[in-house]
């Protein structure tokens, strides 16, 4: 086979099958609105800890739905819930809530012994 200077490398797939999604479940349970959420970005482009930080709320919803915990403790507690967050989502979505129950959560779980 001719060498072309490049490797294909392998797909970086999530198997959702596999993943642990019972704290999201817990997280509704809490917080019914988490399930409204379509991901829009509004809440990362408003965010005031993202101006300053590489917080985005987005992703770490999108971890957190997914099960993939590790460095998910340390990026929520950059959050200062200040709630702008909350005041711009189309879908009503209580954003302070879940970022707190989410650190609750986390916490239980022992990944990091968070400030609450």
């Amino acid at each position: 086979m001719k060498n072309w200077g490049f490797k294909i490398s392998q797909a970086r797939i999530i198997d959702l099958d596999k993943a642990n999604t019972k704290m999201f479940e817990d997280l509704c349970l809490k917080v019914p609105s988490a399930k409204r959420c379509i991901m829009c970005g509004g809440c990362s482009a408003t965010c005031t800890a993202s101006n300053h930080t590489n917080f985005n709320f987005r992703n770490c919803n999108l971890m957190f739905r997914r099960g993939q915990f590790e460095g998910l403790a340390e990026e929520l507690d950059k959050c200062m819930l200040c709630g702008k967050c909350k005041l711009v989502c189309p879908r009503g979505v209580n954003t302070r809530a879940i970022i707190y129950n989410m650190r609750i959560i986390l916490n239980k779980m022992n990944y990091k012994n968070i400030e609450l």
